[in-house]
């Protein structure tokens, strides 16, 4: 089964220095029938204007990805952490007992675009931890690359549950194709261009929750840039 949930159906917070869509019930926006998929509890698109961001504020017991789309975004946090992150970098933020950490728009005239996604953990109240990496055009061309797997497997970012994320950027009429195993769901986010799963069209900001369908198919109509999520 395919659930499709079409970007103009998110919700949407406007704050002046940030244009924010949210997949699931985030902030102000509640929706029941949206409160996550599986483990995954947070996927929002957000924009923010040059030299603003989010303040210092505090998360606990949660694993946040952020994939930068363009722009620079700038991480700081109480443990330590910090790096200014691009376009093809993805962080990982382990958020365990508690961390504190502000995410600005490093440039004072560009706005920054990126995903930022939470699943929950597997391990509660666990240390704290941070890291990043970026993920080259030739990493994610016409090919699944793996970003965040259990333990850091394969070279990719570590992540506390078990949950394999991958992206992918995928060339007109070519084709990626992803078996996913029984037992298993998975999420595939549209970040840029228009692509057919499985039979179904999506545009850039569109997601779809899979369940039950053993082989995927994911066929660029037009350049596409997707993140897909392999979850318990």
């Amino acid at each position: 089964m395919i659930s499709v949930r079409t970007a103009a159906l998110r919700g949407a917070a406007s704050l002046g220095w940030l244009e924010s869509r949210h997949t699931f019930s985030f902030g102000d926006y509640h929706d029941p029938a949206h409160m996550g998929f599986g483990a995954m509890r947070v996927l929002n698109d957000d924009v923010v204007s040059g030299g603003a961001g989010f303040a210092p504020h505090s998360h606990a017991n949660m694993e946040i990805l952020s994939f930068v789309v363009s722009g620079a975004l700038a991480h700081r946090d109480n443990q330590g952490g910090g790096a200014t992150l691009r376009e093809g970098d993805v962080q990982w933020m382990s958020a365990g007992h508690g961390i504190r950490h502000s995410e600005y728009n490093a440039d004072a005239d560009v706005p920054v675009h990126f995903l930022q996604v939470w699943i929950q953990p597997d391990v509660l109240n666990a240390a704290p931890a941070y890291a990043d990496r970026n993920f080259t055009a030739a990493d994610r061309a016409d090919r699944w690359c793996l970003v965040a797997a259990p333990g850091g497997a394969d070279g990719a970012l570590p992540i506390r549950q078990d949950a394999r994320v991958y992206v992918a950027d995928i060339g007109t009429h070519r084709a990626l194709d992803y078996a996913l195993a029984a037992e298993r769901r998975a999420w595939l986010q549209v970040v840029s261009g228009e692509l057919d799963l499985n039979g179904q069209s999506l545009r850039a900001g569109d997601g779809a929750g899979i369940t039950g369908e053993p082989a995927l198919r994911v066929r660029a109509i037009a350049d596409a840039s997707v993140i897909l999520f392999d979850l318990p």
